[in-house]
């Protein structure tokens, strides 16, 4: 599996091998992937979305497939190593205690402050004594930011969609310090992207999204919303701005 040079770079300091691993917001499965290439004994993928969690899967299936599974050994190896559970990360099925090694690559941004403590004290309680927390994301944008503009229409959209934003850029100082108030310990902070680059594909897909949200609100607020996040998409184009960070921590014990 092809692992981005993101996760390589903030997992090539934890001890993975013979781990068992939590992936906390599996996404597109990235992190799954890194964990399983640096020797994870079991990589639970929690998601909430149906189709992130098939992504997972199937990523994790066609492994091999590129020449470096040979006759497929590594792939069935990495299949059997993983599970994926489609569930809240405010309620995690599974026992207290019971991984050493928790990744939420880019998952903070898309949690309100409410959201973002009830997944701690759940990846707190998961967490056996002495586990290891990497949290990876995204510094706030600085001031001027073409695509900062793009996801305030998003935030405006879901505010009055759903009644919360959709993107919160929380500082790596911030994160330091909110964790350690779940009795993490700070370990190290390291910059795994800077400037960060918004592609063509990212910035569509969350004029995507806000035009999707923008869709549940009434009136012409809705419509608004979408003409904006479309055209904003398409000033922007692409942009490399802001910085990528990557925080680890270790459980007391």
């Amino acid at each position: 599996m092809d692992v981005p040079d993101t996760v390589a770079t903030a997992l090539d300091d934890r001890p993975v091998t013979g781990r068992r691993c939590l992936e906390a917001g599996a996404g597109m499965g990235n992190a799954t992937a890194g964990l399983l290439a640096n020797g994870a004994a079991r990589v639970y993928a929690v998601t909430n979305d149906r189709d992130h969690a098939r992504t997972t899967r199937r990523r994790v299936a066609d492994s091999g497939g590129d020449g470096s599974g040979g006759d497929g050994s590594d792939r069935d190896n990495d299949a059997d190593r993983l599970a994926v559970l489609e569930a809240d990360l405010r309620s995690i099925p599974l026992p207290d205690g019971s991984v050493e090694l928790i990744t939420a690559h880019g998952l903070c941004n898309v949690l309100d402050p409410a959201a973002l403590t009830a997944v701690a004290e759940e990846l707190s309680r998961v967490a056996a004594p002495g586990a290891h927390l990497v949290v990876d994301d995204y510094d706030p944008l600085p001031d001027g930011a073409a695509i900062g503009e793009l996801f305030a229409v998003e935030n405006a959209a879901s505010e009055l969609a759903r009644c919360r934003p959709a993107l919160t850029f929380y500082p790596a100082a911030f994160l330091r310090r909110f964790f350690a108030g779940h009795n993490w310990e700070f370990d190290r902070e390291r910059t795994l992207l800077e400037p960060v680059p918004w592609t063509e594909s990212h910035v569509s897909a969350h004029a995507d999204e806000a035009a999707s949200m923008a869709a549940e609100c009434p009136g012409e607020a809705g419509d608004a919303l979408s003409a904006t996040a479309r055209g904003l998409a398409t000033e922007i184009g692409s942009e490399s701005v802001g910085r990528m960070y990557s925080l680890a921590f270790r459980r007391p014990g």
